[in-house]
C-alpha cells in the first residue's frame, strides 16, 4: 500500500466543527454503540465529515478523536488506512474516481484515465486550475457489469465511452453535474442486458425472446457488430447535413475489419458512404458518429466500442500503435 499523509500545513484550517445538522447525526450515531465502545463510530463520524469538508482535514481527525475519546494517533491510523478517506483537498465541483480494476480496463478505463489527465490534470490527486476539478484511480466500484464507470460523489457514471466522460466532466465543470444523468450512459436499466431482459422472463415473452434470437441469428451468421434490428428504427436521410463525407475509394482502402465491431458487412455499407480510411473515420466529430450510429443502428455502438479513439491508433501506427493504445491486436 502507498504511503499515506496528510495534507501540507498551507493547507490545514485551524479548526473543525459540525454543523448543527450532522453534529446532531454524530451524537445520535455514537449512541449507537454499547457504553466504551463508542470509538466504533469512528468511520462513519470520519466520513461525514469529509462529506462536509470535501475532505479530511486535521482538525477533522482531531475533534473526532476528542469526541470518542480516542487517542490522536489512533484516529490517524484510520484516516490513512482507509483510503475512501481522502486526505488532501480535492475538486469543489467533482472529484472523479475512475476504476482501474480488470473489467473496466478490459473495457476501456485506460481512455478515461487520458481523458481526466487532458481535461483536468496530468496527475492524480492534483485540482485544476480553479480548484473546482480533480480525479484519481481507484480499485474495484461494484459495477463491473457496466464497465468501465467511474463515481463521482456518492454517484456511480457507467458504460463511459471517452467522449460521454467529457461531457460528464465539462458539465459538472460548469456547475451543472446535478443535471446529468447517473447509472448507466447507455439504453440499458441499472445492469440488466443491453436490449432488455433474457430471463425470468414470462412464457409468452420466452418464446418471442428465443424466436427473435433465432430468426436474428439466422439474418445474421456474421460475428461483426451488427446493426441492431427494431420496427420503429429508421434510417437518417443520406442527404443529412450530419452525413460524414465521403471520398472515392483510393488505390488501397485501409482494411477497416481491424476495427472492432466492423466485419465485412458493415465494411462493405462504410465503402457505399465513402468511407475508405481509418483517417475518415478518426476524424468523426459526435454529430457525424450520430448519423452513422443511426444509419447502421447501432443505437450507440459506436460510442461504446471506440471507433474513433481505435482508427485514430489504427491511423497514427497501424497495428503497432493500436496495441501499444490497447495491449492486444486489433481483431
Amino acid at each position: 500500500m502507498s504511503v499515506r499523509r496528510l495534507a501540507e500545513d498551507q493547507f490545514q484550517p485551524a479548526a473543525f466543527a459540525f454543523n448543527a445538522e450532522n453534529a446532531v447525526w454524530a451524537e445520535k450515531t455514537i449512541m449507537k454503540y454499547p457504553e466504551g465502545r463508542q470509538q466504533s463510530a469512528i468511520i462513519p463520524l470520519m466520513m461525514r465529515a469529509q462529506e462536509q469538508e470535501g475532505w479530511v482535514t486535521r482538525a477533522a481527525i482531531e475533534k473526532i478523536a476528542d469526541m470518542l475519546d480516542m487517542a490522536y494517533i489512533r484516529a490517524l491510523e484510520v484516516a490513512t488506512f482507509y483510503t475512501q478517506f481522502q486526505l488532501n483537498p480535492v475538486g469543489t465541483r467533482a472529484h472523479v474516481q475512475v476504476c482501474g480494476t480488470t473489467p473496466c480496463m478490459l473495457r476501456g478505463a485506460e481512455g478515461l484515465i487520458k481523458v481526466c489527465k487532458s481535461r483536468i490534470h496530468d496527475h492524480a490527486f492534483e485540482r485544476n486550475a480553479d480548484g473546482t476539478l480533480s480525479w484519481e484511480e481507484v480499485e474495484c466500484q461494484g459495477a463491473c457489469v457496466n464497465a468501465p464507470m467511474v463515481v463521482i460523489g456518492k454517484d456511480t457514471y457507467e458504460d463511459l465511452t471517452p467522449a460521454r466522460l467529457e461531457e460528464i466532466i465539462d458539465a459538472f465543470a460548469a456547475g451543472k453535474g446535478s443535471e446529468v444523468p447517473t447509472g448507466p450512459q447507455i439504453d440499458r436499466v441499472f445492469s440488466a442486458p443491453e436490449g432488455g431482459l433474457t430471463s425470468l422472463l414470462s412464457d409468452e415473452a420466452k418464446a418471442k425472446s428465443v424466436a427473435g434470437k433465432a430468426k436474428a441469428a439466422a439474418e445474421q451468421p456474421s460475428t461483426e457488430a451488427a446493426p441492431e434490428k427494431g420496427e420503429a428504427a429508421k434510417k437518417p436521410s443520406l442527404d443529412d447535413k450530419d452525413r460524414p463525407a465521403g471520398i472515392e475509394r483510393p488505390a488501397q482502402p485501409d482494411d477497416l475489419q481491424l476495427i472492432s465491431g466492423v466485419g465485412p458487412k458493415i465494411e462493405s455499407i462504410l465503402h457505399e458512404l465513402g468511407i475508405f480510411t481509418f483517417a475518415q473515420v478518426a476524424s468523426w466529430h459526435q454529430a457525424e458518429r450520430h448519423w452513422v450510429d443511426g444509419y447502421l443502428n447501432f443505437k450507440g455502438r459506436i460510442e461504446r466500442d471506440d471507433w474513433v479513439r481505435q482508427a485514430e491508433a489504427l491511423a497514427k501506427g497501424g497495428e503497432a500503435e493500436y496495441i501499444k493504445v490497447f495491449g492486444k491486436k486489433p481483431r
